[in-house]
């Protein structure tokens, strides 16, 4: 999963971006509202976590003219002000969730994925299909009870693929979903983190679609036709 942050104080920027990381995520940082208007404006993220307070332009603008212009993607808002007529325009701006500063890293981790599975229509931080569980909260994938050895990029390939389980991805989707924007970010590699995969899960998991992209198989679903 892809995340944005809009953050203006560079040291909370820098341990947010650490931490998410740390935790499986590609991560954007944008340090002011024309940045990160423009990023949630051109890139496909799949969370926003927006502070109010940001040079430029203010992130409740910056909100709306997402939500003006369509984008769908869950927002967080982060702020240092806890009145309840901001939190009320912060939601009415189109917000999804809303933290004030300070907080506990651990929540903010918390409010984001409860926010990215109801995006994916999911109720937990597992996902399950088959044998096969992936845990987003832990970051760990397991197979028949084991856990596999999985590097970043594997596991954040995996996760997307397993949020959006049975669906054709393609490999432009797969790049923009789980690189960040300083990666070099070339489609060739999806299919090397494929096959790794597949080595890894076991290769009949990933079915290849020629001309379309890759799909992840929930056994489940296919009993069900």
């Amino acid at each position: 999963m892809r995340i944005l942050i809009v953050e203006d104080d560079a040291d909370l920027a820098r341990q947010l971006k650490s931490a998410f990381k740390d935790a499986g995520y590609a991560v954007d940082v944008a340090k002011d509202g024309e940045e990160g208007h423009f990023l949630g404006d051109t890139e496909p993220y799949d969370a926003v976590i927006l502070d109010l307070g940001l040079p430029l332009i203010d992130g409740v603008s910056v909100l709306q003219k997402w939500r003006a212009d369509g984008k769908k993607f869950p927002v967080l808002i982060l702020t240092a002000r806890d009145q309840w007529s901001e939190k009320v325009a912060g939601f009415d701006a189109g917000a999804d969730d809303y933290l004030t500063k300070p907080f506990h890293v651990e929540e903010l981790m918390a409010r984001l994925r409860a926010l990215l599975r109801r995006a994916a229509g999911h109720t937990t931080d597992t996902i399950e299909l088959g044998d096969l569980m992936v845990d987003n909260r832990a970051a760990r994938a397991f197979v028949d009870g084991m856990a596999i050895k999985l590097t970043s990029h594997e596991f954040r390939l995996l996760s997307y693929m397993a949020a959006h389980k049975g669906r054709v991805i393609s490999r432009t989707e797969l790049v923009e979903h789980i690189y960040d924007q300083d990666f070099d970010r070339d489609s060739n590699t999806i299919e090397v983190f494929v096959g790794r995969l597949r080595k890894k899960i076991g290769t009949q998991r990933i079915e290849t679609v020629r001309g379309l992209g890759y799909r992840l198989l929930d056994p489940d679903m296919e009993s069900s036709d």
